[in-house]
């Protein structure tokens, strides 16, 4: 388990070079990580304060986000279409609810 977890953190603390074409001098970028001790050898804990920390700062959200596979543009135009169908409902609901309980409210 400790190899799966260095390789976890040495995945998080990937440090990138990036080069700037005017300039000759490199400069250094560091993703995005999460550090996590492991106290007297009780890995469930670090564990548990790892996910939180990856709830909270958002990489959770990112890593369930990316994109699995490439999508074709005529599959990204029909999903987005059904995007907006389905917002576009769930706002005409909104303003007859909304509508509704004005009407409540006014006793009519």
């Amino acid at each position: 388990m400790n190899t799966a977890a260095k390789a976890a953190s040495n995945l998080l603390r990937r440090v990138l070079p990036v080069s700037n074409s005017l300039e000759h001098s490199h400069q250094l970028q560091q993703s995005r990580g999460i550090r996590v001790k492991v106290m007297n050898g009780n890995l469930d804990q670090a564990l548990t304060f790892m996910q939180r920390a990856m709830t909270s700062s958002g990489i959770e959200r990112l890593i369930k986000n990316a994109p699995t596979r490439h999508y074709k543009k005529a599959e990204k135009r029909v999903l987005a279409k059904k995007a907006l169908e389905r917002r576009l409902r769930s706002q005409d609901m909104a303003r007859k609810l909304k509508s509704i309980l004005v009407q409540k409210v006014r006793g009519v």
